[in-house]
């Protein structure tokens, strides 16, 4: 019998929620009441190019030297030493 009770209740939450809806004519298109912008200005072309910005510039990175190939792989190894024995040590 509770199951039934419950049955009925939700049942009728489902109806009450169903008439909430206002529609004079279901032939009609459903549209959207709070729409920032139509979809097709949104997707329109952009016909601005870039524009430079005249305070930046390639030159403003600090002068540092490219490191060499063993360099490199040196850095790579300390960084994957130092990864496995973090993943040896116990948890706390």
């Amino acid at each position: 019998m509770p199951t039934l009770k419950s049955f009925a209740i939700l049942s009728g939450a489902a109806l009450m929620l169903a008439a909430c809806g206002s529609a004079d004519d279901a032939s009609s298109e459903a549209s959207a009441d709070t729409v920032e912008m139509p979809a097709d200005s949104a997707l329109a072309p952009i016909s601005d190019g870039p524009v430079a910005d005249p305070s930046a510039s390639a030159t403003d990175a600090a002068d540092v030297p490219e490191p060499t190939a063993t360099e490199a792989a040196d850095a790579a190894a300390n960084v994957a030493a130092a990864a496995a024995a973090a993943a040896e040590e116990p948890a706390e």
